[in-house]
Parts: structure tokens; sequence; C-alpha cells
């Protein structure tokens, strides 16, 4: 074999070795672009789920559909009562007149703490704008720290459900007078300028993605004790609950 064809063989050999190597070299770029690439996935994946979770933790008791009730009572006391209602709802009414007294008793004995979750559902049920406008003054009278006495003075004068003299700005009004202290420009412009209605719409939309769908809704401690009427609750119960918790 002639030296010529020697060289041409070894010359062949080397290009096949270097394709190979080429090959292999390419094959090992792109193993290292997939783990590359697997990687930024999962770094924007991360990334994402970061952002969702410091969101939902910034939305923590926000306005994200989660308005904070108003609380009545010392927050150290031992129980706490959940109300779900709407000024407009005559069971509503029922239920705050005959349990008025029990309740503001135990608040002030320190042994029960009121959260009011006030909703719309009349409004939406029946049309007007009663509940919405009630809850509005409420939450204005909580501004000047009167909140349980405007609360029941509302539930004391509900009109018939049909009648929706709630929107009329002068009867919310003229009711304050009924409350000593309350009345005056600051409230006046609180109801009139709808100043709470955004928290009004949160806590109604809290309650219409909650498991409840009724008011009243009356939980002690966490659990229902009203809505079963095999086993009415009574102030009498009611008070035997909270004072055997306290005690």
């Amino acid at each position: 074999m002639s030296q010529k064809n020697n060289e041409g063989k070894r010359t062949a050999r080397e290009r096949l070795r270097e394709e190979q190597e080429r090959q292999k070299g390419a094959e090992k770029r792109r193993r290292t672009l997939k783990v590359g690439a697997v990687v930024v996935g999962v770094l924007v994946v991360a990334t994402a789920v970061s952002v969702v979770v410091a969101q939902t933790k910034k939305d923590d008791g926000g306005s994200g559909g989660d308005a904070k009730p108003i609380t009545v009572g010392k927050k150290s006391a031992p129980s706490r009562l959940t109300v779900y209602e709407d000024f407009r709802c005559p069971a509503c009414a029922q239920f705050e007149n005959q349990f008025r007294s029990t309740v503001r008793g135990l608040e002030k004995a320190g042994k029960l703490k009121t959260e009011y979750h006030l909703v719309t559902l009349i409004d939406g049920n029946m049309g007007g704008s009663g509940s919405k406008k009630a809850a509005n003054a409420a939450a204005c009278a909580r501004d000047g720290g009167k909140f349980p006495e405007y609360h029941d003075v509302l539930y004391q004068n509900q009109p018939a459900e049909q009648d929706d003299a709630f929107a009329k700005d002068k009867r919310l009004l003229d009711l304050a007078g009924k409350v000593d202290g309350l009345s005056g420009p600051g409230f006046e412009k609180c109801v009139k300028s709808g100043k709470h209605d955004a928290w009004v719409k949160e806590s109604n939309d809290s309650f219409s993605n909650s498991q409840y769908k009724a008011t009243p809704t009356i939980l002690l401690d966490g659990k229902d004790v009203y809505s079963d009427q095999s086993n009415p609750l009574t102030p009498g119960k009611l008070k035997k609950m909270v004072e055997e918790k306290a005690a």
C-alpha cells in the first residue's frame, strides 16, 4: 500500500473522529441547554408562586373580599359571637330585639365580644339600597364610637321589609338623633357621601362567598348556634354557654 493511500485513510479516520467529537460536543450542549431551560422554568414558576404568596399575604385582612367586621366588647373576652345580619331583614330584627340585653350585658361584663358582618341581602333580593345605606351609616357611627347604640336604634326602628325607608339619608340622620353625641356635621357628611360603601360591599361579598346563605347567621366561637330550630337558641342558653367558658 502506498504512502499516499495510507495518508488518505488516516485523514478519513481523523475526519470521522473529529465528526464524532463534534456530535458529542453538540449533544452535550443540547443537554446543557435543556437543563438550563428547566432550571429557568422552575425559577420562573417559583418566582410567580412567590409573587402570588406575597400578594395573598399583603391582602390578608384587607380589601380582598375579606372585610373586617365591626367588633363590640373587649378583645380579651373569652367568647366570640359572630353575627351576619342585614338592617332590612325582619328575622335579624327579631334576633336583635330578643337577645339585645343579654348580648350587651355579656359584653359589658367582659365575657363576650361580638363581631358584626353587615350584609345587603335584602337590597339584592327586593331592590333598593336601604341595607347598604344603613350599613354605611352604622359604620359612620362606629367612627364616632357609637356603633352599638346606633345599631340598636336602627333595629328598634326597622321599617317593613318592602319599605326601603333606610335608603333615605334624612331617615338615617333623624334616627341618629336618638343616640347621644352622634349627630353632627361629621356624621352627616359620612352618611351622605357613602364613605364606607366600599367596605359594605366587601362585607357583603365576603358573606356571599361563605358557606352561610341566610341572615341572621349567628356563630358562637365559630359554631352555628342559631339555625337549628329543633333546638332553638334562647337568651338563657346563650348566657349559660358564655358564662361557662368565662368561669
